[in-house]
């Protein structure tokens, strides 16, 4: 019987696949075979087809935007929403996909694979802690945290050239004597710049479910590992497709593009001692845009009732989050500072 959902099972042992970082391929957890994406995918593409059409067929979704699907290895029964494409079965541990998501105008274009492990990112987080004196010691225990999980976040890439008019008050001053006064006087100018740039590839995350704060701070990924979209790099993380469409993504693309004009034509004012913006207009002009998935480490952690989240960069390991403060450590520095400059003081007295 058809399923919308797909397995990766070895072809040696029928046992899961999970892709590997470490490797680049398909490893099989019982007989340790490795297999090339491009390998598994031409084995399992007449499979993903089906699937594709069953996604399509009834059930449909539901009023809560959920619908119950059947897990191939375990015969399990599957609750998703509407936007996930790769999950794992609560039952059996196998790694699922769901291609349908991926089908007609869903399919991305592109996709970095993850290169960083599940090793690698709670030792990036511990290395996160490391030199921070205002950290509560217990917030580094590893037992705080909570999740830790590899996800394929969707994103629209852009390609565009923008441009920019900035206008700048500056100010140069000089200074002279005359008789027993010296006299300075300060020069205003009025500055004005304008250029273009042309960008490729700028990324803007399409997931309601990331925040935004993280996605752009983990930034850069190095575009030149981009593969052609296969749902063969999926297995053992999670996915989901986009839920923010390309027109509402465009303006924090165009956003972007004219602050970094913007700047590289601050970079050119020289020669002042002061330099103001004081008006800026901009307008990318859009050439090319493109759909993929870039690799996250998503690790949430918990620390007296509150939820703190961090995302790694899967590719390159860079990593971002919110930290807790020991208050009785600030307390601490703080009658430190005081009797400091209570000593300064008192010297001056």
């Amino acid at each position: 019987m058809a399923t919308a959902i797909t397995n990766f099972q070895c072809p040696a042992c029928t046992g899961p696949l999970h892709f590997s970082p470490e490797t680049g391929k398909l490893k099989c957890e019982y007989c340790e075979s490795s297999f090339t994406p491009e390998e598994i995918q031409a084995l399992y593409e007449e499979k993903e087809t089906a699937a594709e059409v069953q996604f399509e067929n009834p059930p449909q979704w539901t009023d809560e935007n959920l619908r119950q699907m059947t897990c191939p290895s375990c015969g399990a029964e599957l609750i998703i929403d509407q936007h996930t494409a790769a999950t794992g079965c609560p039952y059996c541990g196998n790694p699922s996909v769901v291609p349908g998501q991926f089908s007609g105008m869903r399919k991305p274009d592109l996709i970095i694979p993850f290169a960083q492990t599940k090793e690698q990112a709670i030792e990036a987080l511990k290395k996160h802690y490391k030199g921070r004196f205002l950290l509560p010691r217990a917030f580094k225990q590893q037992h705080h945290i909570e999740e830790i999980q590899g996800v394929y976040v969707p994103f629209w890439f852009f390609d565009g050239e923008a441009d920019a008019k900035v206008h700048f008050k500056c100010t140069r001053s000089r200074s002279y004597l005359s008789g027993d006064y010296r006299v300075t006087v300060t020069d205003h100018y009025d500055v004005f710049r304008a250029g273009s740039m042309t960008f490729h590839q700028v990324p803007v995350d399409a997931s309601t479910k990331m925040p935004d704060r993280h996605m752009d701070a983990i930034e850069p990924f190095c575009f030149e590992d981009m593969k052609p979209f296969s749902t063969a790099y999926l297995p053992g993380f999670m996915a989901s497709k986009y839920d923010v469409e390309l027109e509402e993504c465009m303006p924090r693309a165009e956003k972007r593009c004219c602050e970094s004009v913007v700047d590289a034509l601050r970079g050119t004012v020289s020669g002042y001692e002061s330099c103001v913006t004081t008006n800026t207009s901009g307008k990318m002009t859009c050439t090319h845009t493109q759909y993929g998935l870039l690799p996250v480490w998503m690790l949430y952690t918990k620390y007296k009732n509150k939820d703190f989240l961090f995302a790694m960069n899967g590719q390159t390991g860079k990593i971002v989050g919110d930290l807790p403060v020991s208050w009785l450590k600030l307390s601490g520095v703080f009658v430190g500072l005081s009797a400091v400059l209570t000593g300064i003081i008192s010297l001056f007295m």
